[in-house]
């Protein structure tokens, strides 16, 4: 990845937490959860809307360019970049995730370890649930990881917590910003 995780989350200043509450879980067996919630006026139509084009709002990408983001969201759909080859050639691409579970308006659900959690022996799954409230449309952003990894999963669950809060936060940006 052009730009590291570790340095992008370590760079984040304080106020660019968006999230009305977020908790980090570790767990007993290899992993860890990171939760994130968050309020918007749109309503869950429109956020689901915003949710499923992830190349107006998702902040890593390994072509450093969000535009090249595309989400299938149905079951086996691809969330995948394209990724151009800066001499010309033929483009490369990865699988950020794949969608398990979709139910329009309410529930998207993808596997994948994301970024540079990829080359490690773990497994995510990423639920962003939509539920409607007074105020528009709570947003909850769940991302478990489990599995075994080289790199001690004590020290990145803050790092992969700080950035899973950053994707909330441009969803929420690209929804017009929390109420």
């Amino acid at each position: 990845m052009r730009r590291s995780m570790f340095a992008l989350a370590a760079a984040l200043p304080a106020s660019f937490a968006t999230s009305a509450t977020a908790e980090v879980v570790p767990s007993e067996t290899g992993g860890f959860a990171s939760t994130h919630t968050a309020v918007v006026a749109a309503d869950p139509a429109a956020t689901w809307a915003m949710l499923i084009e992830p190349q107006h709002w998702w902040s890593h990408s390994w072509s450093d360019n969000s535009a090249n983001m595309s989400l299938n969201p149905v079951a086996g759909g691809c969330f995948c970049e394209v990724i151009p080859d800066p001499a010309g050639g033929a483009p490369g691409s990865a699988e950020h995730a794949r969608v398990v579970m979709v139910m329009p308006g309410r529930t998207l659900r993808m596997v994948g370890a994301l970024g540079p959690l990829q080359s490690e022996g773990l497994a995510g799954t990423l639920t962003v649930t939509l539920a409607e409230v007074d105020a528009g449309t709570q947003i909850t952003w769940d991302y478990v990881i489990g599995g075994q990894s080289r790199l001690p999963l004590g020290e990145l669950a803050p790092v992969v917590d700080s950035v899973q809060a950053e994707f909330l936060g441009g969803l929420v940006e690209a929804l017009g910003g929390a109420v």
